[in-house]
């Protein structure tokens, strides 16, 4: 499945996979909306148990079947699944749709810890169906300038990355607070983008992992525990130190702090947020003590993972092997906890 950033495609242009949307919250109708704009799919059935959330999202897509669950969205003759439910119930509807044959685009965390991540993952490998996870950030211009920026060797030999995503509010609903349900605490929320941009645009794996984890002010007790503030130093296989920290509720003065930055011998580059914005982005590099902009907002980037998995859904949907990444990540994930608690 392509990371570029794509264009419209003319609706005649690609067979339009049936598709269905379990969880039409803002995320899920967001999702949805993009998918319909880009004219490659179409929606014909949703499931929610909020029933004013469903009747919003009949609102993009009025001939829509409204389900009752899972089970009856798969017996709508799906060619496609968008989840965009409780993280706890990722990874088992994601294994549920793809063993019935329909291909999957599924909200971040795809698993809690790396065994629910493999088990997605080698459902989706027997069945031979596109499966993919929301990882927006890769499709933001100013990230794409980060790729060229490290894949033609500007930066030179890079050996440090800092990584950063405070939120000052933290999510609105309970269960993002129960690890049970989601998994963990900021670091599954925000530092799962941060980890996953990291080796993605490098290709490395974790060797070694120090991490520290609090919870309103005191370290974690347990991994029952939701944590809301989180430092981590990552060192990777070729020796490139990261530092990453997020958190929620950080008294940061402004809404949002999120960066991504890598220096090398050569130069650094780095994409943050603009004027506190979760949105908004700018990418620079930088030579010495020289900064040079490389993008500027505005970028309407939300959707686009969404609209890439639509279109290789339209293609033909069948495996595609990059998303084996994710196993790299939900790894680094797990031993940041276990260094951690």
């Amino acid at each position: 499945m392509t990371d570029v950033l794509l264009k419209p495609a003319p609706a005649s242009a690609l067979r339009r996979p049936r598709v269905g949307f379990l969880g039409v919250g803002w995320i899920g109708r967001h999702r949805m909306a993009a998918m319909l704009d880009g004219g490659r799919i179409e929606a014909v059935a949703l499931a929610d148990p909020n029933p004013d959330m469903a009747r919003e999202a009949l609102g993009l897509a009025p001939g829509a079947a409204a389900c009752a669950d899972l089970d009856d969205l798969l017996a709508q003759g799906l060619d496609g699944l968008v989840i965009a439910t409780p993280s706890a119930l990722h990874a088992e509807q994601a294994q549920r749709a793809l063993d019935a044959g329909v291909a999957v685009f599924c909200q971040k965390p795809l698993g809690r810890n790396e065994a629910e991540t493999q088990a997605a993952i080698a459902a989706a490998k027997r069945a031979d169906r596109l499966l993919a996870v929301d990882l927006s950030y890769r499709h933001t211009a100013a990230v794409q300038a980060l790729k060229a920026q490290i894949g033609t060797g500007a930066l030179g030999r890079v050996h440090a990355v800092d990584l950063t995503f405070h939120n000052a509010y933290g999510p609105d609903k309970p269960w993002f607070y129960d690890a049970a349900l989601s998994g963990g605490g900021c670091v599954m929320d925000l530092g799962v983008h941060l980890v996953d941009l990291c080796l993605w645009l490098l290709d490395e794996e974790v060797a070694g992992v120090e991490a520290h984890l609090l919870r309103q002010g005191r370290p974690l007790k347990a991994r029952s525990e939701a944590e809301d503030y989180a430092v981590a130093t990552l060192v990777l296989g070729s020796g490139v130190v990261v530092r990453l920290a997020c958190s929620w509720r950080l008294p940061a003065g402004q809404d949002a702090v999120i960066e991504a930055a890598f220096y090398g011998h050569g130069g650094g580059a780095a994409m943050r947020n603009v004027g506190g914005s979760f949105y908004d982005f700018e990418a620079t590099a930088f030579e010495g003590v020289t900064p040079r902009r490389l993008t500027s907002p505005p970028d309407d980037w939300g959707g686009r993972a969404a609209q890439a998995w639509a279109q290789a859904l339209a293609e033909g949907g069948r495996y595609d092997p990059a998303v084996e990444d994710l196993l790299r990540v939900a790894r680094t994930l797990d031993r940041i906890y276990a260094a951690a608690t």
